[in-house]
């Protein structure tokens, strides 16, 4: 059934307006009609089954009708990831989106070769992976920070999976506690050594490898992504 991503409030009974993008989606894409069924989610209020009760000029207006599951949250993991081409970027963040991740935060390193990130796209993105993967919220895509600001301003409650080009423990050996946790991917070129030095240095720290090849920075998300999830994620629960 298709699932759609909406921004009112949830309960029953309630009409939801859907941008008119997305009512073009429904009656001329997937072709619906009155009466239709749908699922609909906000983050929020968990999954309803809405009815396609009026079909405007100007759009679509849904009837909310009983709730199909209660809102929950995945796992409390965060990605950090320097700002790379703009279609790694959004493969980075659809892939985050499909692998449970509840934050993406792109940053801006020593060696990162800046281009301009359009968040509107890459939420966009967020929000078609999480219609289609089935989770019942959508995760936030912040502004580019540098490295050291988001290191300056670290909640030390939050463990950070620095992932080292240069060498560290394996994932399932070095990652074994309950979220929350971060991870950081660097910039193509890699980490600076005034950098790599500091990371190592906090105690918050734990400098893992992805193994004896280089990855791209997309493969590298995707990977560190999936052997977290496998090590403490919520592929075990």
């Amino acid at each position: 059934m298709i699932r759609l991503h909406v921004i009112p409030d949830l309960s029953a009974g309630a009409a939801v307006a859907p941008t008119l993008d997305q009512s073009r989606y429904l009656t001329q894409v997937m072709r619906l009609k009155l009466g239709d069924d749908l699922l609909v989610f906000n983050g929020r209020d968990g999954e309803w089954r809405a009815t396609i009760a009026e079909i405007l000029k100007k759009g679509v207006v849904l009837r909310a009708g009983e709730q199909v599951r209660p809102q929950t949250l995945g796992p409390d993991l965060e990605l950090i990831v320097a700002v790379v081409k703009k279609s790694r970027v959004e493969t980075i963040v659809e892939k985050a989106a499909e692998l449970g991740a509840r934050r993406v935060r792109l940053t801006v390193t020593q060696r990162t070769n800046v281009e301009h990130v359009r968040l509107d796209r890459l939420d966009a993105i967020a929000i078609e992976a999480a219609e289609q993967t089935g989770r019942l919220d959508v995760p936030t895509v912040d502004d580019p920070e540098k490295l050291a600001a988001i290191l300056d301003g670290w909640d030390g409650a939050r463990r950070l999976m620095f992932c080292d080009e240069t060498g560290g423990a394996p994932v399932a050996a070095a990652v074994t506690e309950p979220d929350p946790w971060a991870i950081l991917i660097g910039p193509e070129g890699g980490f600076s050594p005034e950098e790599r030095e500091r990371l190592r240095a906090l105690p918050f720290t734990t400098a893992v490898s992805l193994g004896p090849r280089i990855l791209r920075a997309d493969t590298a998300a995707i990977a560190a992504m999936t052997l977290w999830q496998a090590a403490v994620g919520d592929w075990e629960r």
